[in-house]
């Protein structure tokens, strides 16, 4: 039980070594992508416009991510490298790990602000997941986001990533109904394009827009 309360606490104080150190290393790259003008992916602008908001806004609270990784403690390393991948081989950015979020917030608080701020929400599965049961929660509590608001149908999308990968026969029933991303399989670049629609997430973003500027004005009011 000892164990179980300390992996419980982690969403509360996040690695800072670990966000600090690629969040800085993604700003510089995002500054001199503007700077140099690279605007370029597979022949296509996709995801330009995006990638201009994320490096004009110092206020991670300003921005509406393309995805949210949700993992476990012991996985964050790894829920770092699948942030990478899908940035620079994808270019589908800016996405943030659950372990980025504020530190000392209420797990809730943040799951909320992470459901909330971004398109997507990935679920990280490996050998780790079914250790820490507050993954099962978050996993359950996206999908229920899911389930109650229209614009957020299909946006929980678990992912076995290559290493250490959560086998099928011991994922979680309703988890392993969904259509799973799996990043050894030779058709995951598709799929991932097939998933990650400009169209999509520009529509989760008019919503979260609107519904912060009701907040802000709400705000005022109130003042």
């Amino acid at each position: 039980m000892g164990s179980s309360n300390s992996k419980i606490k982690f969403p509360f104080s996040p690695r800072n070594s670990v966000k600090d150190h690629y969040r800085n290393v993604e700003q510089k790259a995002f500054n001199q992508n503007s700077a140099l003008g690279d605007l370029s992916f597979t022949g296509t602008n996709s995801h330009t416009d995006t990638q201009e908001t994320y490096s004009s806004d110092e206020d991670t609270g300003n921005i509406f991510y393309w995805f949210v990784i949700l993992h476990a403690e012991d996985d964050t390393d790894e829920a770092v490298r699948v942030q990478e991948l899908l940035h620079n081989e994808f270019c589908i950015k800016p996405g943030i790990i659950f372990a980025e979020m504020p530190s000392g917030r209420h797990l809730l608080e943040n799951l909320q602000d992470a459901m909330n701020g971004s398109a997507w929400t990935i679920i990280l599965l490996t050998e780790n997941f079914l250790s820490e049961y507050c993954c099962e929660f978050q996993a359950y509590a996206c999908l229920f986001s899911s389930l109650t608001k229209p614009h957020k149908g299909n946006t929980v999308i678990p992912l076995r990533p290559r290493n250490t990968s959560l086998p099928p026969d011991k994922t979680p029933l309703v988890l392993g109904a969904l259509n799973a991303l799996q990043e050894d399989s030779p058709g995951f670049a598709a799929q991932v394009k097939k998933i990650f629609q400009e169209s999509s997430y520009r529509q989760q973003q008019a919503v979260w827009k609107n519904k912060k500027e009701k907040e802000d004005v709400q705000e005022l009011l109130e003042w």
